[in-house]
């Protein structure tokens, strides 16, 4: 039965309604912030997955109808995800899946999908609420509710689920998510803010977290179904005990090696040898191979309790820092002679080569999606290869881990890049990862930051990431500066953090429990802060400022302004006089070709002109110049003739302006044929006598013949 539930969120329209579509799936729920509409459903499998992993997939899927797009390319219909249809599954994703217990192994699906949008209010956020209700008033074990926010501060004010106007105005850019008690999701992009101001901001978006988690529990009070027990994973007691007494102290050995490779290496070793002493034990039991399965199991658990158990005990990391300090730290610049801008950064064993390639605005990406933007300038792509931690692997398009690495990079680097009219060029920042063990995305804003220096691009100030991590023990905490992949991945939380000398640009959080409290937040940004400066002053000692030079391989730039109506001018018919220009300034046979000039006309009059060689680039603006020259009437030129016709011809002054000299205008004397007096090619002095009805520009040569024939009889 249809039940429609009403509230009012923050003065705007936040409607439920449920029991009325999808009613096949374990929950479904249609959301409607305003004129925002998302349908979220829930499905579970009935059967247990063998994977020793939560098989939970989120789903959001755009319709550009909810916009009222038609998709592009041939098609015609949505195709793969965009990346901000993936990076709104993950900012779903992380916030959900703690809330569900270690042990869960049946698939869980979420689906989202988009029927319609209005961007002031916010469609990622509606689709979280969305997510976390349908899970709430299915069957499935959930433990939640969560809720997001998103969080601007403009004009020095905190306001959530700013407008899209308002956006553009904020200092912050932040999203936020958890539970009636604690934060467990955070995502930010900000202007160089304090660590106290990012808190405030926190803080101030968890207070209306708790208020959408009381309107989830309402509902699911009156609808929620009785949630059904499920299989959890768990393991036989007398083989944790015979695994435990076989392997420990040579676990606990094997995770002081220093080294990675090594480390690994001799972890795999125990672990396997846990598994051939089990198997010589047991060789006649009739189930094995599922106690192997659960050997395998223990032995990961030993592992990474003895991980957690030295931090927040012993206070020894694996690697034997102590809990603030950072990796060795290397940096270097201009390793590749024919790109644009490169830098390589290492830090422990991470390493991450950046390169930064600059092109025309024209060039910039084209973005087919719900938002607002439809392209963008600055882009920054992060790629993992199998090899940066020693294996074989798939290679083809990127997947979400690369695309949210990408994205996180992209946003700390984007708060300090110039703006179009300071620096008029597309610009693409590629990290390579060629090494890793953790805290790679953080490596690569490194990286390419320094790229960016090195390819001159004028960066407001350099920037820099740290990853911290979390162990809780009870009531206890840790906190860990700069973790390494074996923290990251027994650790409870990651917790990047980018920015500037003067603050904080980029923030990203996922946690592997439920929340954490406002006084973690708060020590982990402190301590973050310190870490940055430190790999401020190895980056500022490698290249201590932006290159005033581009690279002679980056192409040049020059503009000009002009009449926004002789913008049709300098194009031409079909494009002829454009293509013209670039043709002949620089001496190629085709407008695509590598060495052609390349010229982008903005709307309001402004031309820009890119190519390596500045003589080339002067040639063609020189050419636009001739090209949007004003005829001033009674002003005498010299021209070339370009056309004959019986009642004329037509003369060229400049590429682009032509005027006609009508039969009677040729000479003082009758003229039968234009062509008895001109011929194609040839330069006659003509005077601009004014424009016809039509707008087509008149001269003569008959007034200025006349006036030299005056001239004689005067003398």
């Amino acid at each position: 039965m249809k039940k429609v539930f009403e509230y009012e969120f923050l003065g705007k329209k936040l409607i439920i309604e449920t029991g009325e579509l999808a009613k096949q799936a374990s929950g479904a729920v249609l959301i409607r912030y305003e004129d925002t509409v998302i349908l979220s459903t829930s499905c579970m499998s009935d059967n247990v997955s063998t994977a020793d992993f939560f098989p939970l997939t989120i789903l959001y899927q755009e319709k550009l109808y909810s916009v009222g797009k038609i998709p592009g390319g041939f098609i015609k219909r949505e195709g793969r995800p965009t990346d901000a249809a993936t990076l709104t599954a993950r900012v779903i994703d992380r916030p959900i899946r703690p809330m569900f217990d270690e042990n869960f192994r049946n698939e869980v699906q979420v689906v989202n999908t988009v029927l319609s949008v209005d961007n002031d209010y916010t469609p990622e956020m509606t689709a979280l609420f969305g997510s976390s209700l349908a899970l709430g008033i299915s069957n499935i074990p959930f433990d939640g509710p969560v809720s997001g926010v998103i969080v601007g501060k403009i004009d020095g004010k905190l306001k959530i689920n700013p407008t899209v106007e308002e956006m553009e105005r904020s200092t912050i850019n932040l999203t936020v998510a958890g539970t009636k008690d604690a934060i467990n999701m955070v995502e930010a992009g900000s202007k160089e803010v304090s660590e106290e101001e990012m808190l405030e901001a926190l803080m101030f978006g968890h207070t209306y977290i708790k208020e959408l988690c009381v309107i989830q529990e309402d509902i699911i009070s009156e609808v929620g179904q009785e949630k059904i027990e499920v299989e959890l994973a768990s393991l036989d007691e007398n083989i944790i005990t015979e695994v435990e007494n076989d392997i420990k102290n040579k676990m606990l050995e094997a995770i002081q090696i220093k080294d990675k490779i090594e480390k690994y290496a001799k972890i795999e070793e125990v672990k396997e040898e846990a598994v051939k002493n089990y198997e010589e034990k047991h060789a006649d039991s009739e189930t094995l191979a599922e106690e192997i399965k659960q050997v395998k199991k223990i032995a990961n658990n030993i592992e990474a309790a003895e991980v957690r158990r030295l931090i927040t005990e012993e206070k020894i990391r694996p690697d034997g820092r102590n809990m603030t300090e950072i990796r060795e730290l290397s940096a270097s610049v201009d390793l590749l002679p024919r790109t644009h801008g490169s830098a390589l950064f290492t830090r422990g064993q991470t390493q991450a080569l950046a390169v930064t390639t600059l092109g025309a605005i024209g060039e910039h990406q084209i973005l087919d999606g719900l938002g607002i933007e439809d392209a963008k300038r600055f882009m920054f792509h992060y790629n993992f290869p199998a090899f940066s931690v020693g294996e074989t692997g798939r290679y083809g398009a990127p997947g979400r881990r690369e695309i949210g690495h990408g994205a996180l990079a992209e946003r700390a680097l984007l708060q300090v890049m110039p703006n179009e009219e300071e620096f008029p060029y597309t610009v693409r920042v590629v990290s390579e990862v060629l090494e890793s063990n953790g805290s790679s995305s953080q490596a690569s804003i490194c990286a390419g930051c320094m790229s960016l220096m090195a390819a001159g691009v004028p960066i407001k100030a350099p920037v820099a990431g740290i990853a911290m991590g979390l162990i809780t023990k009870d009531d206890n905490y840790t906190i860990l500066t700069d973790i390494q992949g074996l923290e990251d991945h027994m650790g409870d939380m990651d917790f990047k953090v980018a920015g500037t000398r003067k603050g904080i640009t980029a923030l990203q959080m996922d946690i592997k429990i439920k929340g954490i409290t406002e006084n973690i937040l708060k020590e982990s940004l402190a301590q973050a802060g310190t870490a940055r400066l430190e790999i401020l002053d190895v980056m500022e000692k490698t290249i201590s400022e932006v290159r005033p030079e581009l690279s002679p391989y980056a192409p040049k730039i020059k503009t000009m302004q002009i009449d926004p109506d002789k913008i049709k001018d300098v194009i031409g018919r079909g494009g002829e006089m454009i293509t013209k220009i670039i043709l002949d300034s620089s001496n190629v046979p085709t407008v695509n070709h590598k060495d052609a000039v390349k010229i982008d006309i903005e709307d309001d009059g402004r031309i820009i002109a890119y190519h390596t060689d500045y003589t080339i680039i002067d040639k063609a603006l020189s050419m636009i110049e001739e090209v949007i020259r004003e005829v001033e009437i009674g002003k005498t030129y010299t021209g070339k003739v370009v056309k004959i016709e019986e009642f004329g011809c037509f003369v060229e002054l400049w590429p682009g302006c032509e005027g006609l000299v009508h039969v009677s205008q040729l000479d003082v004397k009758r003229v039968d044929k234009p062509s008895d007096i001109v011929k194609v090619g040839d330069e006659i002095i003509v005077k601009a006598t004014g424009y016809d009805k039509r707008g087509k520009l008149n001269l003569s040569r008959k007034e200025l013949l006349t006036k030299k024939e005056e001239s004689k009889e005067n003398n």
